[in-house]
């Protein structure tokens, strides 16, 4: 595997910030390299959020995220901001909701109905983040399900495993269909 740049954004109380310290924690389980890192505004919730993580089976001597290889949009606001001057390579995973800037002509990306599936699948809006940690997982295959499904558990709030256990198995499917 070669590094991995990950960006991803929203508005503060998505839980984009967990997300990455998730999928930091699970590749460290999964024996690789990882640092993360996050920025936001002072409106903190509701406010455009970005938060990022670097996976490496290599050293990582730079901790910050020059060339995104991966982006996660999950409002339109950050989609338009963070998407502007990727590279080709770089796979874009926006909710479906989004609509695509012109930008995106050409590259590789994802629509994936993550905040609706929270929502309407999984019965609960506060698991969006879940639902787009194992989507991410899947499509970069990071590392083993059952070794994101151990960072999740760590990291959840006491009394919310089954539905986060759900987010997680829902958001998996969204890229393996």
């Amino acid at each position: 595997m070669a590094k991995m740049e990950l960006r991803l954004t929203g508005s503060g109380g998505q839980g984009v910030i967990l997300a990455t310290i998730i999928l930091a924690e699970a590749a460290l389980s999964g024996g690789k390299n990882a640092v993360q890192s996050q920025s936001y505004g002072p409106e903190a919730r509701g406010g455009m959020c970005k938060a990022e993580v670097i996976v490496s089976d290599e050293q990582i001597w730079f901790t910050k995220v020059q060339k995104p290889t991966f982006l996660l949009a999950l409002t339109q606001d950050s989609l338009e901001k963070y998407s502007k001057g990727l590279d080709r390579d770089c796979l874009v995973m926006a909710d479906s909701s989004l609509d695509l800037p012109e930008s995106l002509k050409g590259m590789k990306v994802l629509q994936v109905p993550i905040l609706e599936t929270a929502r309407d699948v999984v019965g609960k809006s506060f698991t969006a983040n879940i639902v787009a940690v194992a989507a991410i997982n899947s499509a970069l295959c990071l590392v083993p399900f059952e070794v994101l499904k151990e960072s999740v558990m760590h990291r959840i709030p006491k009394g919310t495993e089954a539905i986060n256990l759900k987010a997680l198995e829902e958001g998996a499917k969204l890229v393996r269909s």
